[in-house]
């Protein structure tokens, strides 16, 4: 039986350089280069430009951001 191929997109996260917090989760393709991109970060009500971090698991875990109720 084959191998289970890769998906083409990948989710990733966009992490403010204001360093808030904030973050907006967008996708990409695989084989794209990276993102950065100016967008408005509420916290400081201004717009800055947010880099992209992938999207992992252990990241989640470590801070915690998405716990379930």
């Amino acid at each position: 039986m084959a191998a289970k191929s890769k998906a083409r997109t990948i989710i990733v996260r966009l992490i403010s350089t204001a360093r808030t917090g904030f973050f907006y989760t967008t996708t990409r393709t695989r084989q794209g280069s990276k993102l950065a991109a100016v967008k408005y970060d509420p916290v400081v009500r201004q717009r800055v430009l947010f880099v992209e971090s992938r999207k992992t698991k252990k990241t989640e875990e470590v801070y915690g951001l998405y716990r379930n109720p």
